[in-house]
């Protein structure tokens, strides 16, 4: 789903707000939770998943192009983790 998927999706449940409204709030909710990532919070969606920042170690890697050994710096990265409630429905739609 994409994110103007997801906006059409709430506009034909939610029939108070505009199409424009609705994208509003959709990305006041995106922008939220990237703010509250940037910090180093985690962001809890109960009965849909957890996202919280991991840090990567450096490393040594492999340029593939020249074969030529790199060294990867470490860095953060957004880990998404499921709830219960979402895992027990993609498990149970078969």
């Amino acid at each position: 789903m994409t994110k103007s998927e997801l906006i059409e999706a709430v506009s034909a449940k939610v029939t108070n707000f505009s199409r424009k409204d609705i994208e509003v709030i959709v990305d006041t909710l995106f922008d939220s939770m990237s703010a509250s990532l940037s910090k180093g919070d985690k962001v809890e969606i109960r009965g849909f998943g957890s996202f919280k920042i991991k840090e990567r170690d450096g490393r040594q890697g492999r340029n593939p192009k020249s074969g030529e050994n790199i060294f990867i710096e470490s860095k953060k990265v957004p880990f998404f983790k499921a709830g219960k409630e979402i895992r027990e429905r993609i498990n149970n739609s078969k």
